[in-house]
């Protein structure tokens, strides 16, 4: 009997904790709680790709080096939405003040993978006391400025079959993607855009299956914002916070020259051979970046 006992003993997340926070507009948001170490708020990107996935393949190896903390944003797997369907900036940086206090944290670090660059940045530029530090893979700081430079790529990988968007630059970017995406996803090249592999991106695809009743109203909905294709890379030279800027050399969804937007003071830049989704392809060099980031920095 105790053998069994230490056998779950060592099997078992230590300190997992799983939290429903209600925000003050009434949205009921999960958060998990795992991990040693100083706290650190996941900020997920998609929008609407939630945090299971990075909880699921790299989890083990961010709670060896924090305490994680694994939010569904609004709207998105396992949250609620709002009633009054307010995606704004200033509501999701609410949340995430909102969800600190409850856990009764001071002050955090916090990790964001594509998208949740703009969020992160937002977030400490309106909180700078309360973030310590930002882990940034794959981050986006201008949806406008990277599409210049992927949509060439992803109309490349169409080649004859590209649709007019491709070659009509005048259109706005916000009426380009959808159609050029649309017909990648058509004719099954969209992978290629951020993986090197159809395997990872299955791997990832059916990560999101083990969540039952997904809720995908932010997917949907919080690009409708204007507010969110604004350039947020003049923001980044305000922000003293020391910061990894982590991207892939490979990666066609940000794209491969997107780090030249960061102008943070206090940078470590690590570029990494991979492509958009580093936690699969490339878990290896996540973790000597993080360490890097925390030697040089002491955090």
């Amino acid at each position: 009997m105790k053998r069994l006992l230490l056998f779950f003993a060592l099997i078992l997340p230590i300190h997992a904790e799983v939290r429903h926070v209600k925000t003050s507009d009434g949205v009921d948001l999960y958060v998990a709680v795992k991990g040693e170490g100083t706290p650190c708020l996941y900020i997920h990107g998609g929008p609407g790709s939630g945090s299971h996935w990075l909880e699921k393949f790299s989890g083990e190896m961010l709670e060896r080096h924090f305490k994680m903390i694994y939010l569904d944003q609004r709207g998105t797997s396992r949250s609620s939405s709002p009633t009054n369907g307010d995606y704004s900036l200033e509501r999701m940086v609410r949340d995430f003040e909102e969800v600190r206090a409850t856990l009764g944290i001071r002050q955090w670090l916090t990790l964001g993978h594509s998208f949740a660059g703009i969020l992160q940045v937002a977030y400490a530029q309106r909180h700078p006391t309360a973030v310590t530090g930002m882990l940034m893979f794959n981050c986006g700081l201008n949806l406008t400025s990277g599409a210049s430079e992927v949509l060439p790529h992803a109309c490349s990988l169409l080649g004859d079959s590209a649709p007019k968007e491709c070659a009509d630059t005048s259109l706005p970017v916000s009426q380009r993607m959808p159609a050029i995406y649309g017909l990648l996803r058509e004719k099954d090249l969209f992978w290629q855009m951020g993986y090197a592999s159809l395997d990872a991106k299955k791997r990832m695809d059916a990560s999101f299956d083990d969540i039952p009743d997904w809720n995908k109203d932010q997917e949907n909905k919080l690009l409708d914002a204007k507010e969110y294709w604004q350039d947020f890379a003049p923001l980044s030279a305000s922000i003293q916070a020391p910061v990894l800027f982590f991207y892939g050399t490979s990666d066609w969804m940000v794209g491969p020259n997107h780090y030249k937007l960061a102008r943070f003071p206090n940078l470590l830049l690590w570029p990494s051979k991979v492509g958009h989704v580093p936690f699969l392809e490339a878990p290896a060099d996540v973790g000597r970046a993080i360490s890097a980031y925390q030697q040089r920095f002491g955090l």
